[in-house]
């Protein structure tokens, strides 16, 4: 009897065993899938290039699910004054790439760490940290690109427009002249610039390298290219020559030409009229003037009134 309630017993220890592998272990194992977390980002770098600054990182595979992923930033400000707090970069938050621009968050030439972690669902991986600190500065500069240009006698550069924070020097001179080399700084690449006047038949070098001011950096010289100006150079010089003189003739004839059409204008519209000696009126002495007061003032003195009865009686004299 005990050994018949022994192998019952076993039988039924097997049943069990055969129920909870076929039925209970699956969903037990799929239970436990979802409590494991997943794993953090490996191999987290970054790549900068001219100022342009990408946070890079190994993908998080989960086999049948779409991983996404999200950034944060701590900078100086973060570590030293509002307790070591992170940003998230807006950007890269949940993306599903395996790459964030972070250029307009690196706004200040610090020392800035960055992190990054795994979203699955509701799972959520560690954070994934930078080795090390970043700084732009530490940013690779590469030379601009650059087309060199004979327009005539004119020698023109076009270089490539690399944004607001870069300008640019500009080496240029006569081939075989070296010593003589000219420089230029300019920022405004928007349009074709002009470097100088060139020699007829001669050859003209130029080359440029970029300059950040934020981080007071540049690039190495891009290759130089060359140029030659047209023309035959004994001609160009005869030119030269006489456009010279002829600058030099304007410049002494001008005057004269300005003053001979002054003088002509004026005696054209405002001639001088001289009277003739005959018609001119001498101006009488002042003697003259005078004795003529003199006599005036005399017969005013020598005026006085008579009585009617005098003039009757002087009257009456002269006709008797």
């Amino acid at each position: 009897m005990w050994e018949k309630a022994t192998g019952v017993s076993k039988m039924l220890l097997k049943l069990i065993c055969f129920v909870l592998c076929t039925l209970i272990a699956p969903n037990l194992t799929g239970l436990l899938g979802e409590d494991a977390p997943l794993p953090a980002p490996q191999n987290i770098s970054i790549l900068s290039t001219n100022m342009r600054h990408f946070l890079m990182w190994s993908p998080v595979t989960v086999q049948g699910e779409t991983v996404r992923y999200s950034v944060e930033f701590q900078g100086e400000y973060e570590r030293e004054y509002a307790n070591e707090s992170w940003i998230p970069i807006c950007e890269c938050s949940l993306i599903t790439a395996t790459v964030c621009n972070i250029t307009e968050d690196i706004s200040a030439t610090v020392a800035y760490n960055l992190r990054v972690r795994a979203v699955n669902g509701a799972q959520r991986s560690e954070w994934g940290t930078l080795k090390g600190f970043f700084i732009r500065n530490t940013t690779s500069l590469t030379p601009p690109l650059m087309k060199v240009m004979a327009d005539g006698y004119h020698l023109l550069v076009e270089l490539e427009n690399m944004g607001p924070a870069f300008q640019f020097c500009i080496l240029y001179w006569e081939k075989g002249q070296e010593s003589r080399m000219q420089q230029k700084m300019v920022k405004d690449v928007s349009s074709t610039i002009h470097l100088a006047t060139m020699e007829a038949a001669a050859e003209y070098c130029v080359k440029a390298q970029t300059y950040v001011e934020t981080i007071n950096r540049s690039s190495s010289f891009s290759q130089t290219q060359c140029v030659r100006a047209p023309g035959n150079r004994s001609m160009w010089l005869i030119t030269v020559l006489m456009s010279s003189a002829g600058f030099a003739v304007a410049a002494l004839t001008l005057p004269f030409l300005a003053w001979k059409t002054r003088k002509i204008f004026q005696y054209s519209c405002c001639p001088i009229a001289v009277l003739p000696d005959t018609l001119k009126v001498p101006e009488p002495p002042t003697q003259l003037i005078l004795c003529g007061r003199e006599e005036a003032e005399q017969c005013d003195l020598m005026v006085h009134v008579m009585p009617p009865e005098e003039v009757l009686r002087l009257w009456i004299q002269e006709t008797l």
